[in-house]
């Protein structure tokens, strides 16, 4: 086992040294500024800065100085040793990448008191002169042998941006038109105004007008500019809100405080409905700041149990989606418990039936892979032990999963367990539809509205007419 051992005020002589190197990163940088407290802006990196690894941001030069006292703690005199003075002078910026090499010199020794002074030089990789100065600690008189200290393990995680970006994206576009069904609660009422005021969609509200109205006084939200349809209950707000999409007074839908079922049990109508040639299906985009980019998930929300035909139409619609996401060639990866196909396992048999399928033009514009297991859908690092070669696997952007049951619990454990943000919306009907939770955050309350909306303005712009799909 590695130990350390210190060197005692009567060991320690004048003249002798210690040095240490240590490479500048941006983790460097947040770790120093969340334990400090320092979060001045000029010592963090912008994300596209931080993955093209050019940035040149000035790292804190209390972390260049954090590091003689690292070598003092650690090497001469090393445990025991305690911090009294130090006078340090800073001569040159500190940037993301550089290597500091830190000397310590014994200058002088103080008997009385078991001081002892040092002269402490911190050069970069070029050899100039970063710090200079001196330090006084009092040296430990006790020796001491023993294993390194273990700190717990640190992991850092991108921050949330995805729904950030896709909110700032619907800022050039119009508006997008939407029949708010049955805002009747402050959740579904002012999540349809917050999307109003930020520019995202124009809301109609469709539902009793005495109690929406008394749900904006209560929340003093000013909904005076909105057009309101009166309904007597929900179950007529569910008829007119989809009767109004269907006609094209509406180019979205959003669920408010009816229960899902009743309203897509008008939406499924075959004679009045938003049916198409296309299964309905619903997609959970997925901001997971563990994972390196956008993730979508299909179908957690709508179809129980998928027959195969039913997958290859959920598979479209969230590749559809993914391409309104700007993700031009989505990889699909079709989960299930194996990655190998195992005729007992039926979703194995689908994944490969899902994949023959994309071959032939049946599913168009993504690549396919499957049967895959989870861990190696997302991780490369899995994909390589298991010697899987993919283009998909450890880099999926949209998961296919078996069942309802498991896209449900997936989705909602990486919300609750990995800190994901996640925003829904259902496709496959004349008009996107935007369903939200009574759980859903603002946030991502919001990135549903915008998720919709990118979906239909890019319908408006391609002139596609979603009947014929």
């Amino acid at each position: 086992m590695l130990m350390i051992e210190n060197k005692t005020f009567d060991e320690i002589s004048v003249g002798q040294s210690a040095s240490s190197s240590k490479t500048l990163t941006l983790q460097d940088i947040q770790l120093f500024g969340a334990a400090s407290g320092d979060l001045n802006p000029t010592h963090f990196a912008d994300e596209e800065a931080e993955a093209v690894q050019q940035s040149k941001v000035v790292g804190h030069s209390l972390w260049g100085a954090s590091l003689i006292s690292g070598v003092l703690g650690n090497e001469l005199p090393g445990a025991g040793t305690v911090y009294r003075h130090q006078d340090l002078n800073f001569h040159s910026l500190i940037e993301l990448g550089d290597t500091l090499t830190v000397t310590v010199t014994v200058k002088e020794k103080v008997a009385a008191d078991h001081s002892v002074i040092f002269d402490c030089l911190v050069v970069n990789q070029r050899g100039e002169k970063v710090i200079d100065g001196q330090a006084v600690v009092r040296a430990p008189t006790e020796k001491i042998v023993r294993p390194p200290v273990r700190l717990s393990e640190i992991k850092f995680t991108r921050g949330h941006h995805v729904f950030e970006n896709l909110i700032e994206r619907c800022k050039t576009l119009e508006p997008v038109v939407t029949a708010v069904c049955h805002p009747c609660d402050e959740v579904s009422l002012m999540g349809a105004v917050e999307a109003a005021r930020q520019g995202i969609i124009r809301p109609i509200l469709i539902g009793p007008k005495d109690k929406i109205q008394a749900v904006a006084r209560e929340h003093c939200a000013d909904i005076s500019t909105y057009r309101i349809v009166d309904t007597a209950h929900s179950h007529e707000s569910a008829e007119k809100s989809v009767a109004m999409c269907r006609c094209g007074e509406a180019e979205a839908l959003m669920k408010g405080s009816l229960h899902t079922d009743e309203m897509m049990h008008e939406v499924a109508r075959r004679d009045v409905g938003l049916r198409t040639g296309r299964r309905i299906s619903h997609v959970f985009v997925m901001d997971v700041p563990s994972y390196p980019r956008l993730l979508l998930i299909s179908d957690a929300a709508i179809n129980i149990y998928p027959t195969l035909e039913d997958k290859r139409d959920i598979c479209q619609n969230a590749i559809d989606l993914a391409h309104v996401l700007d993700i031009p060639q989505p990889r699909v990866a079709i989960l299930s418990a194996v990655e190998t196909v195992y005729p007992k396992i039926a979703s194995t048999l689908e994944a490969a039936a899902l994949c023959k399928m994309a071959d032939r033009g049946q599913i168009t514009g993504g690549i396919l892979d499957g049967p895959l297991a989870f861990d190696n859908a997302v991780s490369e690092e899995a994909a390589r032990i298991k010697k899987i070669v993919s283009p998909v696997a450890g880099k999926a952007d949209v998961l296919l999963v078996p069942d309802l049951e498991a896209g449900n619990m997936l989705a909602k454990q990486l919300a609750y367990l990995a800190d994901a943000d996640a925003a829904g919306i259902v496709l496959g009907a004349r008009v996107p539809i935007i369903l939200t939770s009574r759980a859903d955050s603002a946030k991502a309350r919001l990135a549903s509205c915008a998720v919709g909306a990118l979906y239909a303005a890019s319908r408006r712009k391609t002139g596609v007419a979603v009947a014929a799909q």
